[in-house]
């Protein structure tokens, strides 16, 4: 999703210094410890600073972009994939996150 993320903003001309876009990525794993375990959900958070003047175009590349990731797309209805963002803006400092991701497919 990182890299789909970074083709957004490419394509919208969002310059990101490669040192002020992070992601971290968070798993919730279930099942007893001597058998399988099972991936119940995924969180992305990324971590952008952004120029003022391209928050619009930020705010829409993270809306778009998992539906052009093909992990994501790969994943979905199968494991609940969800992202949230703190995007910096110079002085202003916004939280977005995705919609509920859906419950995963036993």
């Amino acid at each position: 999703m990182y890299g789909t993320l970074r083709g957004a903003l490419a394509s919208r001309e969002v310059r990101i210094d490669p040192e002020g876009f992070t992601a971290t990525v968070e798993g919730h794993i279930a099942g007893p410890d001597s058998t399988t375990i099972r991936i119940m959900a995924i969180r992305v958070h990324y971590d952008l600073i952004v120029a003022p003047q391209d928050r619009a175009a930020t705010e829409r590349a993270l809306r778009v972009h998992p539906e052009g990731c093909p992990v994501h797309q790969s994943l979905r209805g199968a494991i609940p994939i969800a992202w949230d963002a703190t995007l910096h803006l110079g002085d202003e400092t916004i939280a977005l996150a995705s919609a509920a991701a859906p419950e995963a497919t036993p």
